[in-house]
């Protein structure tokens, strides 16, 4: 799969503490490869329509949406900003 990401994304990984990043680029890569990737937690959220939810670890989630063969990366940080 092709992953794509948003502005909002982008400044928002942009400003993750460096560990949470490689975390991040890490079960990304994972993502591309298997959506069901057990390291990767995926599940749609419940009454958000197309919008699925990733585990960066314990504390920091990301968001997404998925298009034909496309990924679009949404929102990643602590759980409760990235589930905006």
């Amino acid at each position: 799969m092709i992953i794509d990401t948003t502005a909002k994304f982008k400044k928002q990984y942009d400003r993750l503490p460096l560990n949470i990043r490689l975390k991040t680029k890490r079960i990304l890569n994972y993502l591309k490869e298997d959506l069901r990737h057990p390291s990767v937690h995926a599940k749609k959220k419940q009454g958000k329509g197309d919008i699925w939810e990733g585990r960066v670890d314990r504390f920091y989630r990301f968001t997404f949406t998925i298009t034909g063969e496309i990924i679009i990366l949404r929102t990643v940080g602590p759980h409760d900003v990235a589930l905006v």
